[in-house]
Protein backbone atom coordinates (compact mmCIF):
# COMPACT_ATOMS: atom_id res chain seq x y z
CA UNK A 1 0.00 0.00 0.00
CA UNK A 2 1.14 3.30 -1.36
CA UNK A 3 2.20 6.39 1.39
CA UNK A 4 0.54 9.16 0.76
CA UNK A 5 2.47 12.98 1.27
CA UNK A 6 -0.93 15.46 1.54
CA UNK A 7 -0.95 19.06 0.90
CA UNK A 8 -4.44 20.41 1.47
CA UNK A 9 -5.21 18.18 4.03
CA UNK A 10 -7.27 20.81 6.01
CA UNK A 11 -8.97 21.87 2.99
CA UNK A 12 -12.99 20.47 2.02
CA UNK A 13 -11.98 18.37 -0.28
CA UNK A 14 -8.61 17.45 1.20
CA UNK A 15 -10.96 16.40 4.38
CA UNK A 16 -12.92 14.17 2.27
CA UNK A 17 -9.97 13.02 0.72
CA UNK A 18 -7.96 12.27 4.07
CA UNK A 19 -11.08 10.14 5.36
CA UNK A 20 -11.16 8.21 2.55
CA UNK A 21 -7.44 7.23 1.92
CA UNK A 22 -7.69 6.30 5.66
CA UNK A 23 -10.55 3.85 5.52
CA UNK A 24 -8.84 1.89 2.46
CA UNK A 25 -5.71 1.62 4.63
CA UNK A 26 -3.54 3.94 3.37
CA UNK A 27 -0.61 5.53 5.12
CA UNK A 28 -0.75 9.59 5.12
CA UNK A 29 1.78 12.31 5.93
CA UNK A 30 -0.21 15.72 5.45
CA UNK A 31 1.99 19.00 5.61
CA UNK A 32 -0.45 21.42 7.12
CA UNK A 33 0.16 25.29 8.37
CA UNK A 34 -1.66 24.48 11.44
CA UNK A 35 -2.15 21.00 12.96
CA UNK A 36 -5.26 22.03 15.33
CA UNK A 37 -7.68 22.06 12.64
CA UNK A 38 -6.82 18.64 11.09
CA UNK A 39 -9.87 17.51 13.09
CA UNK A 40 -9.23 13.76 12.19
CA UNK A 41 -6.40 11.21 14.47
CA UNK A 42 -5.80 8.59 13.42
CA UNK A 43 -2.86 5.83 13.82
CA UNK A 44 -1.66 5.94 9.98
CA UNK A 45 -1.80 9.32 9.64
CA UNK A 46 0.55 11.88 10.22
CA UNK A 47 0.51 15.86 10.47
CA UNK A 48 3.65 18.12 9.80
CA UNK A 49 3.53 21.63 10.32
CA UNK A 50 4.49 24.26 7.78
CA UNK A 51 4.03 25.76 5.12
CA UNK A 52 3.37 24.22 0.94
CA UNK A 53 5.70 27.80 0.24
CA UNK A 54 8.86 26.48 2.13
CA UNK A 55 10.90 24.04 0.47
CA UNK A 56 12.50 23.10 3.90
CA UNK A 57 9.03 22.10 5.01
CA UNK A 58 7.60 20.23 1.52
CA UNK A 59 10.23 17.78 1.29
CA UNK A 60 10.32 17.06 5.07
CA UNK A 61 6.56 16.00 4.13
CA UNK A 62 7.25 14.02 1.28
CA UNK A 63 10.16 12.23 2.52
CA UNK A 64 9.25 8.42 3.10
CA UNK A 65 6.37 8.89 0.70
CA UNK A 66 5.33 6.69 -2.75
CA UNK A 67 3.30 9.53 -4.13
CA UNK A 68 1.90 13.25 -3.46
CA UNK A 69 -1.39 14.49 -3.60
CA UNK A 70 -1.82 18.29 -4.04
CA UNK A 71 -5.21 19.87 -2.93
CA UNK A 72 -4.00 22.88 -1.62
CA UNK A 73 -5.92 26.01 -3.08
CA UNK A 74 -6.07 29.55 -2.74
CA UNK A 75 -8.15 31.11 0.69
CA UNK A 76 -8.85 34.49 0.81
CA UNK A 77 -5.30 36.43 1.22
CA UNK A 78 -3.58 33.79 -0.30
CA UNK A 79 0.08 34.74 -2.41
CA UNK A 80 -0.99 35.85 -6.04
CA UNK A 81 1.29 32.76 -6.91
CA UNK A 82 0.60 30.34 -4.32
CA UNK A 83 -0.37 27.25 -6.68
CA UNK A 84 2.61 27.21 -8.79
CA UNK A 85 4.88 28.25 -5.94
CA UNK A 86 4.22 25.48 -3.86
CA UNK A 87 3.86 23.09 -7.14
CA UNK A 88 7.77 23.74 -7.72
CA UNK A 89 8.69 23.13 -4.33
CA UNK A 90 6.90 20.01 -4.01
CA UNK A 91 8.78 18.82 -7.56
CA UNK A 92 11.99 19.79 -6.42
CA UNK A 93 11.12 17.89 -3.28
CA UNK A 94 9.95 15.04 -4.90
CA UNK A 95 12.96 14.89 -7.55
CA UNK A 96 15.46 15.01 -3.98
CA UNK A 97 13.51 12.11 -2.39
CA UNK A 98 13.15 10.11 -5.70
CA UNK A 99 9.52 9.99 -5.81
CA UNK A 100 8.07 10.35 -9.22
CA UNK A 101 4.15 10.68 -8.78
CA UNK A 102 1.80 13.91 -8.49
CA UNK A 103 -1.60 13.94 -8.83
CA UNK A 104 -2.77 17.79 -8.29
CA UNK A 105 -6.64 19.57 -8.27
CA UNK A 106 -7.76 22.17 -10.36
CA UNK A 107 -10.65 23.54 -11.80
CA UNK A 108 -12.35 23.51 -15.25
CA UNK A 109 -11.83 27.05 -15.89
CA UNK A 110 -7.84 25.30 -16.74
CA UNK A 111 -8.06 25.02 -20.07
CA UNK A 112 -7.17 21.46 -21.92
CA UNK A 113 -7.63 22.25 -25.52
CA UNK A 114 -6.02 18.57 -26.73
CA UNK A 115 -9.23 17.08 -25.27
CA UNK A 116 -11.84 19.86 -24.21
CA UNK A 117 -14.70 20.72 -26.64
CA UNK A 118 -16.32 23.91 -24.52
CA UNK A 119 -19.60 24.76 -25.15
CA UNK A 120 -21.08 28.55 -25.07
CA UNK A 121 -21.30 28.23 -21.21
CA UNK A 122 -17.88 26.77 -20.86
CA UNK A 123 -16.51 29.25 -22.47
CA UNK A 124 -18.77 31.80 -20.56
CA UNK A 125 -17.64 30.25 -17.37
CA UNK A 126 -14.07 30.93 -18.36
CA UNK A 127 -14.50 34.30 -19.67
CA UNK A 128 -16.19 35.39 -16.08
CA UNK A 129 -13.36 33.89 -13.76
CA UNK A 130 -10.61 36.02 -16.37
CA UNK A 131 -12.18 39.01 -15.06
CA UNK A 132 -13.67 38.00 -11.92
CA UNK A 133 -10.80 36.10 -10.38
CA UNK A 134 -7.59 36.15 -12.75
CA UNK A 135 -5.41 35.47 -9.95
CA UNK A 136 -6.40 32.02 -9.67
CA UNK A 137 -6.76 31.08 -13.34
CA UNK A 138 -3.43 32.61 -13.70
CA UNK A 139 -2.27 30.55 -11.07
CA UNK A 140 -3.56 27.27 -12.69
CA UNK A 141 -1.97 28.02 -15.93
CA UNK A 142 1.40 28.16 -14.64
CA UNK A 143 1.43 24.85 -11.96
CA UNK A 144 0.08 23.35 -15.15
CA UNK A 145 3.24 24.27 -16.92
CA UNK A 146 5.75 23.53 -14.01
CA UNK A 147 3.78 20.17 -14.20
CA UNK A 148 3.72 19.69 -17.41
CA UNK A 149 7.87 20.41 -17.43
CA UNK A 150 8.82 18.69 -14.26
CA UNK A 151 9.58 15.07 -16.21
CA UNK A 152 7.16 13.59 -13.58
CA UNK A 153 4.42 11.50 -13.50
CA UNK A 154 1.54 14.07 -13.06
CA UNK A 155 -2.09 13.78 -13.25
CA UNK A 156 -4.53 16.94 -12.85
CA UNK A 157 -7.57 16.45 -11.79
CA UNK A 158 -9.89 19.57 -12.85
CA UNK A 159 -13.69 19.72 -11.39
CA UNK A 160 -16.66 22.10 -12.04
CA UNK A 161 -18.61 23.25 -9.10
CA UNK A 162 -17.85 21.55 -5.77
CA UNK A 163 -20.30 20.77 -3.20
CA UNK A 164 -20.81 19.27 0.34
CA UNK A 165 -23.66 17.05 -1.20
CA UNK A 166 -23.76 13.11 -0.05
CA UNK A 167 -21.64 11.02 -1.79
CA UNK A 168 -23.31 9.58 -4.74
CA UNK A 169 -20.94 6.68 -5.55
CA UNK A 170 -20.71 7.62 -9.43
CA UNK A 171 -19.74 9.99 -11.41
CA UNK A 172 -18.23 11.20 -15.30
CA UNK A 173 -14.56 11.22 -16.22
CA UNK A 174 -14.51 13.62 -19.22
CA UNK A 175 -13.70 17.13 -20.57
CA UNK A 176 -15.07 19.89 -20.32
CA UNK A 177 -17.64 20.04 -22.48
CA UNK A 178 -17.34 16.13 -23.29
CA UNK A 179 -19.14 14.20 -21.24
CA UNK A 180 -19.86 16.29 -18.37
CA UNK A 181 -22.52 18.31 -16.16
CA UNK A 182 -21.50 21.42 -14.19
CA UNK A 183 -21.37 19.71 -10.50
CA UNK A 184 -19.65 17.25 -8.16
CA UNK A 185 -19.68 16.41 -4.62
CA UNK A 186 -16.82 16.83 -3.13
CA UNK A 187 -16.71 13.24 -1.58
CA UNK A 188 -16.85 12.16 -5.00
CA UNK A 189 -14.18 13.86 -6.55
CA UNK A 190 -11.73 13.08 -3.60
CA UNK A 191 -12.80 9.32 -4.30
CA UNK A 192 -12.08 9.84 -8.47
CA UNK A 193 -8.55 11.38 -7.01
CA UNK A 194 -7.56 7.98 -4.62
CA UNK A 195 -8.02 5.89 -7.67
CA UNK A 196 -4.92 7.77 -9.15
CA UNK A 197 -3.02 7.26 -6.61
CA UNK A 198 -2.55 3.41 -8.61
CA UNK A 199 -4.31 4.27 -11.72
CA UNK A 200 -2.07 5.06 -14.60
CA UNK A 201 -4.82 5.47 -17.15
CA UNK A 202 -4.57 9.71 -17.12
CA UNK A 203 -0.85 10.10 -16.98
CA UNK A 204 0.26 13.58 -18.47
CA UNK A 205 -3.40 14.35 -18.94
CA UNK A 206 -6.16 16.42 -16.87
CA UNK A 207 -9.76 14.70 -16.68
CA UNK A 208 -12.24 16.59 -15.68
CA UNK A 209 -14.76 14.67 -13.11
CA UNK A 210 -18.71 15.67 -13.07
CA UNK A 211 -22.04 14.25 -12.43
Amino acid sequence: MKKIALMGATGQTGGEFLKLALDKGYQIKALVRNPEKLKLRHQNLEAVQGDVLNEKDVRTAVQGCDVVVSLFGHVKGSPEWLQTNGTKNIVAAMKQENISKIISLSGGGLPYPEKDQPKFADKLIRLIMKIAVPKILNDAVEHHKVLANSGLNWVIVRGPRLTNDTKQGAYRVGWVGVNASTKIARADLADFILKQVEDEQFHHQMPFVSY
